[in-house]
C-alpha cells in the first residue's frame, strides 16, 4: 500500500500543476549574402531611375539652359578680349552694324518720302474743297448741264482740275499702305541693329563706351518706338499725332545724320584693332 502511494504521488503532481502554454518558437536563419544581394539590387535600381530622371530633365531643359546661359555668365568669366567668343569678336561682325545703319539711314529717308506723299493725297483734297468755295455758281439747263457762256474758264476752275488730276496720280502709288509698311521694317530692324551694335561692342572689348555714339544711337530707338506709338490716333484722325510723328522723324533724321562722323571714327578704329574674319 505505502509502495502504491509513492508511485501514484508524482502522477498525482503532474495532475494538479496548472497547465501553462508556451509560445511557439520560431527560428529564422538569415543568410547575409542574401541580404546583401537584396541591398545592392535596391540600390542599383534607384541608382538607375535617378540617372534617367536626371536625363529626362537634362534633355527637357537644354533649349532653355542655352537661351539663359548668357544671364547667369559671371561678367569676369565672359569678358570678350581673349578670343572666347570667335568670330563675334572679329572685323566681320564688327562691320555689319555700320553697314546695317547705313541702309537703315537711306530707308528711313524713304520710308519719310512714302509718308510725305500720303500726307500729300490728305491735304491735296482740303485744297480742293477750299477752291471749290471761290467757284461762282453758273447757269445750268433743266436737265443740270452747265451752259456754255464761251468765257474761259477761272483761274481757280483749272487749279482744281490740275489739283484733281494729282490726287489722283497719287492714289495710284499706294502710299498709305507703303508707307506703314516701310515704318514697321524700319522699327523691326532698327531696334535689332540698335541693339545689335551695343553687344557688338561689348564682344569685342568687354564693355560700353558711354559717348555721343551711344546717346545718339539711344535716343534714335526711342524716337522710332515713339512716332509709331502714335499711329492709332493718326488712324482715328488726330492732326495733333500726325505732326507729332512727322516732328519726331524729323528729329530722328538729325540725330542719324549727326551720328555719322562718330560712327566713322568707329569704324576706323574696328579696321584698326580687330582682324578678319
Amino acid at each position: 500500500m505505502a509502495t502504491a502511494t509513492a508511485t501514484l504521488s508524482p502522477l498525482k503532481t503532474l495532475i494538479t500543476k496548472p497547465y501553462k502554454p508556451q509560445p511557439p518558437i520560431c527560428k529564422l536563419h538569415h543568410h547575409p549574402s542574401t541580404t546583401t544581394k537584396t541591398k545592392t539590387e535596391t540600390k542599383a535600381t534607384h541608382t538607375k531611375e535617378n540617372l534617367i530622371s536626371i536625363e529626362h530633365l537634362r534633355s527637357a531643359t537644354l533649349p532653355i539652359t542655352a537661351l539663359t546661359l548668357p544671364l547667369f555668365l559671371d561678367a569676369k568669366d565672359a569678358l570678350a578680349v581673349g578670343g572666347e567668343f570667335g568670330i563675334l569678336e572679329g572685323r566681320t561682325l564688327a562691320l555689319v552694324h555700320p553697314a546695317g545703319m547705313g541702309g537703315l539711314f537711306l530707308f528711313t529717308l524713304w520710308s519719310g518720302y512714302l509718308g510725305w506723299q500720303w500726307r500729300r493725297v490728305r491735304t491735296i483734297q482740303n485744297e480742293i474743297n477750299e477752291l471749290k468755295k471761290q467757284v461762282k455758281p453758273v447757269a445750268v439747263t433743266p436737265d443740270g448741264v452747265a451752259v456754255d457762256d464761251g468765257n474761259p474758264p477761272f483761274p481757280v476752275e483749272v487749279k482744281i482740275k490740275e489739283l484733281t488730276e494729282e490726287r489722283k496720280e497719287l492714289l495710284k502709288g499706294n502710299f498709305r499702305d507703303r508707307h506703314f509698311n516701310a515704318g514697321s521694317m524700319l522699327l523691326a530692324f532698327g531696334v535689332f541693329e540698335s541693339v545689335g551694335g551695343g553687344l557688338n561692342t561689348w564682344f569685342r572689348t568687354g564693355k560700353l563706351f558711354p559717348g555721343p555714339h551711344l546717346f545718339a544711337g539711344a535716343g534714335i530707338t526711342v524716337l522710332w518706338a515713339a512716332a509709331a506709338a502714335l499711329v492709332p490716333a493718326m488712324q482715328k484722325g488726330s492732326e495733333t499725332a500726325r505732326n507729332l510723328h512727322i516732328a519726331l522723324n524729323a528729329v530722328n533724321v538729325l540725330l542719324f545724320i549727326w551720328q555719322i562722323p562718330t560712327g566713322i571714327e568707329i569704324i576706323l578704329k574696328v579696321l584698326e584693332f580687330t582682324k578678319w574674319p
